[in-house]
């Protein structure tokens, strides 16, 4: 009995995967119309060792993927491709100003309601807030953390997980990236990956 259930949750990931690469390859990726804009020129990277960390196309990942580039921003963030590694055209950043006034909120449309990993993609470095507000709306309401965006994520030196959570079918979950608190260092906000469990 345990075998056929693994085996149907298995199958049910991969139509929610399946629907996702769908749905984001229908998309081609363009900047955030309400960022600022990169002033790096293409391939002026402070750690070209991390170039091949870099996600291209968030369609390939697993899970249910949501870009900056599909974020509600809140405040002016610019984009930079200056520090690797990133999802898709680069990530965004709060310009080190405006502490408490700004926020990145990653919505995804979820096929079907059950408990999915939440990871978050950020670049690293000594410039970054070590205590970056993160706070995640789920079915049983809201978790807060605080995230050192100077250490080096785990998992392929970009991604960190936030926790597993239960939520509803649709958009009534997200996570949100904010500056409150942060001054003097700069916060990062990329990408949010859900992945059904």
């Amino acid at each position: 009995m345990r075998t056929v259930v693994a085996f149907v949750r298995l199958v049910s990931a991969a139509v929610l995967v399946g629907a996702a690469l769908a749905q984001s390859r229908s998309k081609p990726l363009q900047p955030h119309p309400a960022a600022v804009a990169n002033t790096h020129p293409p391939g002026e990277v402070d750690r070209p060792e991390l170039v091949p960390f870099i996600v291209a196309d968030p369609a390939k990942l697993p899970g249910i993927v949501v870009d900056e580039t599909a974020a509600t921003l809140v405040g002016k963030w610019q984009y930079s491709t200056h520090t690797p590694p990133y999802v898709g055209l680069g990530y965004l950043h709060d310009m080190k100003d405006g502490k408490g006034e700004k926020s990145v909120t990653f919505t995804p449309n979820l096929p079907r309601a059950g408990r999915y990993e939440v990871c978050l993609a950020h670049c690293y470095n000594v410039r970054r807030a070590t205590n970056a507000p993160v706070t995640i709306r789920h079915a049983d309401g809201e978790t807060k953390l605080r995230i050192n965006q100077q250490e080096e994520p785990p998992h392929g030196r970009l991604w960190r997980t936030l926790g597993t959570f239960r939520f509803a079918t649709g958009t009534n979950g997200w996570v949100r990236i904010s500056n409150e608190g942060t001054a003097g260092k700069v916060v990062i906000a990329d990408a949010v990956q859900f992945l059904p469990q």
